[in-house]
């Protein structure tokens, strides 16, 4: 993938990853485009140079409105990221459960379809284009609190891939981002010292997008125990592992 002269919307890049992501590829030659839902961050990256439009994945019209702006000012939009994501704890002892599991069901898989559908008409047009999906290391080895993002995330990866299966022959490549806990804020760097650096996992995510022909799943070196647990036998002990951290719910302390 050149990322020099790529046309680039980003779906979720006021913050974290997707903010590091747009600097990237704006640093390479790039034109990008970030969505987002506050307009106050927003407004800060377009006062950094960046087009903007304000975008609600969970709002069908809205993710139509902002496909009509953004390809009204940029028709050769050959990229697409879908960023967007929420990550909640959920107890699900507790009825009560349910309203998290629907807000990160509706942001994080249909709104990444939500996005995907509303440019994929467009990129066919073209005949050439990429869509990036991001998932996690958790949709291939859950974390029990998080029940309801890890199965976002694994469906995820398999509408990816399905995606990629029948856009086969379009021109359009679909490629996988695949992260594992990453410090975006010096914060979650104290909570979660084994959390990778994000410059550092910026940089090996960019190089891997270099590489020709792009790969289909972007895994950086500290996402590989994730990825591979079943094949590699440690699944059963590593989400062990990860179910010890079930007594951080509220009812369970």
């Amino acid at each position: 993938m050149d990322i020099t002269d790529r046309t680039v919307f980003i779906a979720g890049a006021t913050s974290g990853i997707g903010m590091e992501l747009a600097r990237r590829f704006a640093a390479a030659g790039s034109a990008v485009i970030v969505g987002g839902r506050r307009t106050d961050l927003l407004d800060r990256l377009a006062d950094e140079g960046f087009a903007t439009v304000p975008i609600d994945v969970t709002d069908g019209a809205g993710v139509e409105r902002a496909r009509d702006a953004i390809l009204e000012s940029h028709p050769d939009l050959d990229t697409i990221v879908t960023m967007s994501g929420v990550m909640m704890t959920e107890d699900l002892r507790d009825p009560g459960h349910f309203g998290a599991t629907e807000k990160t069901i509706d942001t994080n898989l249909l709104g990444t379809i939500r996005v995907v559908d509303a440019f994929t008409p467009h990129l066919i047009g073209r005949g050439a284009g990429t869509v990036i999906t991001v998932t996690s290391g958790i949709a291939f080895l859950p974390f029990p609190p998080m029940p309801a993002y890890a199965a976002s995330k694994a469906g995820v990866h398999a509408y990816s891939e399905a995606l990629r299966a029948q856009l086969d022959g379009t021109g359009i490549e679909v490629c996988e981002l695949v992260p594992p806990a990453v410090a975006t804020t010096p914060e979650q760097a104290r909570r979660n010292p084994r959390a990778l650096d994000l410059a550092a996992f910026a940089t090996e995510v960019m190089d891997m997008l270099r590489a020709d022909p792009t790969p289909r799943e972007i895994l950086v070196k500290g996402v590989l125990m994730h990825r591979w647990a079943e094949r590699d036998g440690t699944y059963d002990e590593l989400v062990a592992q990860r179910s010890q951290a079930l007594a951080m719910l509220p009812a369970r302390q």
